[in-house]
């Protein structure tokens, strides 16, 4: 089925088309490169997978609860509008949000495997453009997966959020090479880690459990990456030019913080925009939720360089100040380790599984008896596995 017909509310244009601008460098230096960064241009291609194989997509998904949300995070909850709902009105809205938030995943996801094509493009230096390949490939496979759990198992989608749309936009017609660094590999990318660590850390659902941890094992590279580059690179910089990257995300974060309200979804309820706006600014759940999505950005951008007074102010107006003293590192190494945790006890189920399978088989060949039922035993035992080793 096309994707247009699975859209919860017109996208538009098919096509969104974004002028290049900036130039592409070429480096004939290959013999030489940056320790780090090439130590994770090695990770990135040691951790490539296939997510048509890591993730178990035979794991059912009720479309009218993907994600097992409680009544409580849900805008409408406690409102007058939500008294009136029947239980499928309630399905149905769970639905439209889980639509609507992996929509945005997904959308950013593509926009991130542009903005890592860019970076080959336009980075002057070698071993930044190797590990920046490795990440324009990770990107595709997170838009694919997103792409497949929204067609297959929410059965809807939404158009791109239009303040990550403008955000996007800023960041990919910058002339200068770090803007898509910063405004990708920060803010986009570093918002979206803490969105997917909150769902993966509270669903009680597998198969989003799976895709959200995988992911965020990759995105935790990419976070590295950026702060890595972006770090060297602030240090050669004037105040002038330190303030004109400052200013870029204190926009970019406000843009951000309005993203997060969800209102297409209840406009799509037949709820007026003011009044939608409203409903989430009130919640506590969202309050909460917007606020502990800064978690990775704030001290990704303190740590590059980027905390100049004006900055510091904005994120005080934010409420998210003191989010700048968050130990990235323990974050992200937590990321890497979840998914590895979850493939193991996945590994052990299925290894489990399959010795259950062989017993029976056995029982089953005992309870036949005679060399008839031996012959099926051997013959369950060996398939069972893998081969004999003749």
């Amino acid at each position: 089925m096309s994707t247009h017909e699975l859209y919860a509310q017109d996208p538009g244009e098919e096509l969104w088309q974004v002028p290049a601008s900036g130039a592409a460098r070429f480096s004939w230096e290959y013999d030489d490169g940056r320790d780090r960064l090439l130590a994770l241009y090695q990770k990135g291609k040691d951790k490539q997978w296939d997510g048509q194989k890591r993730i178990d997509w035979d794991l059912e998904v009720d479309p009218y609860d993907p994600l097992g949300t409680p009544d409580e995070s849900l805008a409408l909850y406690g409102t007058r509008h939500w008294a009136k709902m029947t239980e499928r009105d309630k399905g149905e809205l769970r639905q439209h949000f889980t639509s609507w938030q992996f929509s945005q995943f997904l959308h950013g996801e593509q926009g991130a495997m542009v903005c890592a094509a860019r970076i080959v493009e336009s980075v002057p230096d070698l071993d930044a453009k190797f590990y920046s390949a490795t990440q324009t490939m990770d990107e595709a496979r997170h838009a694919e997966i997103y792409g497949r759990f929204l067609h297959e198992k929410v059965g809807m989608l939404y158009p791109i959020n239009d303040n990550l749309q403008s955000l996007l936009g800023d960041t990919l017609r910058d002339s200068r090479w770090d803007m898509p660094y910063l405004g990708m590999q920060v803010l986009i990318e570093g918002l979206a880690l803490a969105a997917f660590g909150m769902i993966r850390d509270t669903t009680d659902k597998p198969l989003p459990k799976q895709i959200l941890a995988y992911v965020m094992q990759d995105e935790a590279r990419h976070v590295a990456f950026g702060r890595m580059a972006l770090r060297d690179y602030y240090k050669q910089l004037s105040d002038a030019e330190l303030r004109e990257r400052e200013e870029f995300v204190i926009e970019g974060c406000y843009l951000m913080r309005d993203r997060l309200r969800g209102t297409e979804v209840l406009e799509n309820f037949g709820i007026p925009a003011e009044e939608a706006a409203e409903y989430t600014e009130q919640s506590e759940f969202l309050h909460l939720f917007r606020k502990l999505l800064f978690s990775r950005i704030v001290p990704c951008v303190k740590d590059i360089g980027l905390w100049g007074e004006r900055l510091q102010r904005a994120y005080v107006d934010l409420g998210v100040f003191e989010l700048g003293d968050s130990n990235l590192d323990l974050l992200m190494a937590q990321d890497e380790e979840l998914a590895e945790q979850l493939d193991a006890e996945r590994f052990a189920q299925e290894e489990a599984a399959r010795t259950a399978e062989v017993a029976e088989a056995i029982a089953a060949g005992a309870g036949a008896g005679g060399p008839a039922g031996a012959g099926v035993t051997g013959a369950g035992v060996t398939s069972a596995s893998g081969g004999g080793g003749r």
